[in-house]
């Protein structure tokens, strides 16, 4: 799965007593799009509990960026799972003309104990459509930066690669402006499939870790390895020197901080640019529990030991997610020079 985060395309919710799955986004033409805007939270979690910390609570959304962006997503028949289930975080998100976009479905070949995203047999279902309507949502939707990430799809002989190609040749024949990060899978180690993602020249790949090496096994499905994932972002490296690579961890799962730091050293030596660290909250009843929350100040000084061995941006704090001020950070790293 690309994003891995427990507020996805599908969410169980309870909202003034109406309890249900949030599973499906469709367009006026009853063609799936899938959105996901970043640093989406458990709405239920973040509202329902006294006991967690305040440091994971964001603020209500509001200023005209995110009405327009409400305005024009109800006038596509789009929607957001954070929209839905009243995400306090939308605001932040779409104020900097960021969204990330699901492909390939709403079900999962995979099953990571952290994710709430359904699992399943899609079959080989693919909208062939999508790519083309994706592009058009960007261009109306005037966004900056778009993050495609998808479900697994082990179903697919390529993973899927071929449908990222195409969603980003989409996007840059009609905003060739717009910056495009992949959060992809791993495509099963597949070579070939990776390269048909970096050939389409993405700004940004990305592929998450997720947690620690020692953890891994309980954190994530069988299929995905934490040398597989290492594999990936070094093959992408490999295959162009010029694509800014990019992981993510999550925080609060039973890691060590040795193993945290460990991490931090595999990822440099195979020259991942961005990193982002974030707190770890249970989707549902069904998945992993959180074993802390980790405070504000811990994050802080994860971050100052990344800087330090050299990634050019790390973004971390209890609300980030994966690509959390993307775009932001993106653009005044672009300004620079690469060595």
């Amino acid at each position: 799965m690309g994003a891995n985060y427990p507020v996805l395309s599908s969410l169980t919710y309870d909202h003034r007593g109406k309890t249900g799955i949030l599973t499906r986004i469709e367009d006026a033409s009853d063609l799936r799009i899938f959105i996901v805007v970043e640093r989406c939270l458990d709405a239920r979690s973040l509202m329902s509990s006294s006991s967690k910390p305040h440091w994971v609570r964001a603020k209500a959304p509001v200023g005209p960026t995110h009405a327009r962006l409400k305005k024009l997503m109800k006038q596509y028949s789009l929607h957001t799972v954070c929209e839905e289930a009243h995400c306090p975080n939308v605001g932040e998100c779409w104020s900097g003309g960021t969204a990330t976009f699901m492909i390939m479905g709403d079900l999962c070949t995979r099953a990571c104990r952290f994710c709430n995203v359904k699992s399943g047999k899609p079959n080989g279902a693919l909208n062939a459509e999508e790519p083309e309507n994706i592009a058009r949502a960007v261009k109306d939707l005037e966004l900056k930066y778009v993050v495609l990430t998808s479900v697994d799809r082990d179903d697919l002989l390529d993973g899927g690669a071929v449908h990222f190609a195409h969603t980003i040749s989409a996007i840059k024949a009609l905003t060739p402006h717009v910056l495009i990060e992949t959060l992809i899978p791993d495509f099963g180690g597949d070579l070939a499939a990776l390269q048909t993602v970096v050939h389409a020249s993405p700004d940004v790949i990305g592929h998450n870790l997720e947690t620690t090496e020692p953890l891994t096994p309980k954190v994530r499905d069988p299929r995905a390895s934490y040398h597989q994932s290492l594999r990936v972002l070094e093959g992408v490296k490999q295959l162009n020197g010029r694509v800014f690579t990019k992981s993510s961890l999550m925080l609060g799962l039973g890691e060590q901080e040795e193993d945290v730091l460990q991490t931090f050293r595999d990822l440099r030596a195979i020259g991942v640019d961005f990193l982002t660290l974030g707190q770890y909250l249970r989707p549902s009843p069904r998945n992993l529990p959180v074993v802390e929350f980790v405070a504000p100040e811990r994050f802080g000084y994860f971050q100052k030991l990344a800087e330090e061995l050299g990634f050019l941006y790390v973004a971390s704090g209890p609300l980030v997610r994966s690509s959390y001020r993307a775009g932001e950070y993106f653009v005044r790293k672009m300004i620079e020079p690469i060595p």
